[in-house]
């Protein structure tokens, strides 16, 4: 069992928070007048799986790509990692550190590797400069764009297939992007939004010449002493908006005409929530039945000032509990606030194919950032939207391996979700440190993989392989009890766009669910759905995305199907 944090004794119901002060300061000290806050018993469902004891990466950023494979990788300037080259890649000089070693050596170890879901094999790539605390976007193609890092990377575009591996783009990018935000628009075009003193947004593609615009909106919400405001949520919403977060404010703006359109009300209570004091966010599932219709949630972080307070002072505050819901979509859009059972920062939101939320990793107290981190949260949170205010939250079976700063989670092809990551060191250390650098692979599974829901659990027989925006697709799928439990309104289908995850945020991940019309059965537990695919691609940008069927409440695996951009050939 992983050891008791002190914000969750098991299957005890209260436990003591003390709360940092919103506002522009935190308390002398953090810890007095705790308040009591009342929580739910504790339910141990889900699984934790070990997929790889050593993936020879800390996973900082994971992406999951079309045919069923997941792309982790690292930074190229922290030292060897623990996977080498294979002998037709070349070696290359290491990249000097944060700390100002490695140059002059020649590196002959692998800093990015690829996971085949079938096969559970390894295969690792050469990463020719540094993507350290990047973006990404996967493009309508299936090919991985992503952009910026890290001195000799931080004005580098890469594109990436298990294929051809990485290629450069050299000095693709108009300005260094350093923690970065990368968007999918309606157009098919990536929105590149902020980093590192870059108050300003671009595009891929662009012309020969690259072009810049201005975005005040992440200079107003810049912290001086800890930012506060670095990789912005951004989501793209069914009218073509973008919903941009930043600290703790929010906007919606025109990518095509470049222009603001609103902004929305602060998020109550004056927590920050982008990094360092990384809080998560996801776009809610967007339904047929209202189509314009989009909502956002926000949740957890650090007081204003912990980051201030760890740093110099080592004092690590409790990070915050609550989660921001809003949709920006309505004529006068308001924060509907709530509480999750655990505090939790630096903490991964995986939208599944259930439209449900986990939120996983992070830590109960302190920031992002080198050792700023204390007393990990191994358990998931699942949060169900759908349900009363009060009954959302249910927190599940807990993992033995802490996941701190520099961790990742993404959903996968089975519906599991992949977690991997750990390194709140410059370097990769494995002894005499409170949080070894982690260099494995878990898979956890929500509570829908109970055995004892097999007997309902769909298996995805047949989808399209691509569809055009609004048309009509056909779905098989098999049923092992033989007959569609409690009738054609029990099946569902869902389309999920794959995530970027780095830094608490899932750049993209997006859940529509699609309109089901007629549930024919041709043949003893055979059925055949008939779905309207997304009716634009404001709702669902072009590319890749995985198919759920769902019986019941619970999902099958997944099948690859690509929205057509407007005007492709069938």
């Amino acid at each position: 069992m992983p050891k008791a944090s002190p914000f969750l004794s098991l299957l005890l119901i209260t436990t003591c928070i003390a709360h940092g002060a919103a506002g522009d300061a935190i308390a002398a000290d953090p810890w007095q007048e705790p308040e009591v806050v009342q929580q739910p018993a504790v339910v141990l469902a889900g699984e934790w799986q070990l997929l790889h004891q050593n993936t020879g990466v800390s996973a900082m950023h994971m992406q999951l790509l079309p045919g069923d494979y997941v792309l982790m990788f690292d930074r190229t300037d922290s030292g060897p990692s623990n996977i080498s080259l294979d002998a037709l890649s070349p070696c290359a000089a290491a990249a000097p550190t944060a700390a100002g070693g490695g140059g002059g050596a020649v590196d002959c170890t692998a800093h990015s590797v690829l996971l085949d879901l079938r096969s559970n094999a390894l295969r690792p790539y050469p990463l020719a400069t540094n993507p350290w605390c990047s973006s990404a976007a996967l493009l309508p193609n299936g090919t991985l764009l992503q952009t910026g890092g890290f001195s000799n990377g931080d004005r580098i575009a890469r594109l990436f297939s298990p294929s051809t591996g990485w290629v450069d783009l050299p000095s693709f990018l108009a300005v260094r992007r350093w923690y970065a935000t990368d968007i999918l628009l309606a157009d098919g075009r990536v929105l590149i939004l902020g980093g590192r003193r870059q108050f300003n947004f671009e595009f891929f593609p662009h012309d020969d010449m690259p072009q810049l615009t201005l975005f005040p909106f992440l200079d107003e919400t810049t912290d001086m002493d800890a930012e506060d405001n670095l990789y912005p949520f951004l989501h793209l919403l069914p009218d073509g908006a973008i919903f941009v977060f930043a600290n703790d404010r929010a906007v919606v703006f025109d990518p095509y005409n470049r222009g603001p359109i609103r902004r929305l009300p602060a998020i109550p209570g004056g927590v920050p929530r982008n990094y360092p004091s990384s809080g998560s966010s996801v776009l809610l599932p967007l339904r047929p039945d209202s189509p314009s219709h989009a909502e956002v949630l926000v949740c957890g972080g650090a007081p204003r000032g912990a980051y201030r307070l760890a740093l110099r002072n080592g004092t690590f505050v409790p990070a915050d509990r609550t989660c921001g819901r809003i949709a920006p979509t309505d004529a006068n859009p308001v924060w509907a606030m709530e509480e999750m059972p655990l505090p939790r920062v630096m903490g991964d939101m995986v939208l599944l194919p259930t439209g449900e939320v986990l939120i996983v990793n992070g830590a109960a107290t302190g920031t992002a950032g080198w050792e700023l981190g204390r007393e990990p949260v191994t358990y998931p949170v699942l949060y169900k939207p759908d349900m009363e205010l009060g009954a959302r939250f249910e927190v599940l079976t807990a993992s033995n391996i802490p996941r701190m700063y520099h961790s990742s989670a993404t959903l996968d092809t089975l519906g599991r979700v992949l977690v991997g990551g750990s390194n709140p060191h410059v370097g990769y250390v494995f002894d005499n440190v409170t949080y070894p650098t982690e260099l494995s692979l878990e898979a956890f599974l929500p509570p829908y993989f109970d055995a004892r829901l097999d007997g309902v659990r769909p298996r995805l027989v047949a989808a399209p392989a691509d569809v055009g925006y609004g048309e009509a697709a056909a779905v098989r799928f098999e049923v092992p009890g033989g007959a569609v439990s409690g009738g054609p309104e029990e099946v569902r289908v869902a389309a999920v766009a794959p995530a970027f995850a780095t830094h608490s945020f899932g750049m993209n991940q997006r859940v529509v669910s699609l309109a089901v019309g007629t549930v024919a059965q041709l043949d003893a537990g055979l059925y055949e759905a008939q779905v309207a695919a997304p009716p634009s691609p404001s709702v669902a940008p072009p590319g890749y995305y995985l198919w759920f069927v769902l019986h019941a409440g619970v999902p099958s695996s997944g099948e690859w199907v690509r929205m057509r951009p407007l005007g492709a050939a069938t």
